[in-house]
């Protein structure tokens, strides 16, 4: 067997203690997400699909769960930083955050932007003020929306070309009705943006969870890697949720066999190098 010559980091995956009123989203026909997935359950998915580390994001938005996170990536050394929830909107952001100066694991914060009513919620002025108030604090902002939002999504990230984003989830495609564009052409001029990065993760729950193949994620694939090239790729599970269409271990060799004629340079910074780079893991 050839030795593994770069690291693999799982850029993007979740845990929780399970309660229904804590997370409402997952309903009945998630009811594979219906229980607790912790520290332990995912180094067994990452030992058996050869993942080394992990970044794990946020689930809910409240500090409690931020707070939480960071309790689990300290005591388990493959969880190599957190991706947490604050308010950025509110005024009591940045003193809220002096409690996390200490917690070195914290590298970026995230808000469920595609849950807001408001189409235009990124573009508000008290969101965008707390987007300004993280400028050198070396955290990045993950972008969670759907595709309908890359627009204004766009003009958001022009407003802070200091900050690092990473888009997540690929800004979740239309891949179950096959539909490309818009989203294509937009996912390109967004990564004309180079303060902005992209997780191929969360695929497999936008397309058919039960029919889906390499096939039909493949111009997904493909536009991806023209919107953000190599150097400013990361994979990611999106596990459990992943679960609801696909193994873990299933989802990583997806990744491999779509990249497998690429350098291994370009496979080392897809598969780890970027996601250590831009996290600062």
């Amino acid at each position: 067997m050839a030795t593994k010559k770069f690291q693999t980091i799982d850029a993007h995956h979740h845990l929780w203690r399970y309660s229904r009123s804590e997370f409402g989203w997952i309903d009945d026909s998630m009811e594979t997400l219906q229980k607790n997935f912790l520290p332990a359950d995912l180094i067994r998915e990452m030992a058996a699909a050869d993942v080394d580390g992990a970044v794990a994001v946020q689930a809910r938005q409240t500090l409690d769960e931020t707070r939480w996170l960071l309790d689990q990536a300290e005591d388990c050394a493959a969880i190599r930083g957190v991706v947490g929830w604050a308010p950025i909107a509110g005024e009591e952001f940045p003193g809220i955050m002096e409690e996390f100066e200490d917690r070195p694991k914290l590298r970026g914060l995230r808000h469920v932007i595609h849950d807001e009513v408001d189409d235009e919620y990124i573009l508000r002025e008290d969101f965008n003020s707390g987007i300004r108030a993280m400028r050198g604090s070396g955290l990045v902002y993950d972008i969670l929306i759907f595709a309908r939002h890359l627009p204004q999504t766009i003009e958001f990230v022009d407003k802070h070309p200091e900050q690092v984003f990473v888009l997540d989830h690929v800004a979740k495609p239309l891949i179950r009705d096959g539909v490309l564009e818009p989203w294509a052409a937009q996912m390109q001029e967004l990564g004309r943006r180079d303060n902005v990065w992209c997780k191929l993760s969360g695929l497999v729950t936008e397309a058919d969870w039960t029919s889906w193949d390499d096939a039909s994620l493949k111009p997904y694939f493909d536009a991806a890697v023209t919107a953000f090239g190599p150097a400013r790729l990361l994979v990611g599970s999106d596990w459990p949720v992943c679960l609801l269409a696909s193994e873990y271990e299933r989802w990583f060799a997806v990744l491999r066999r779509y990249f497998a004629a690429y350098s291994e340079d370009e496979r080392a910074a897809i598969f780890g190098g970027n996601a250590v780079e831009v996290y600062g893991l």
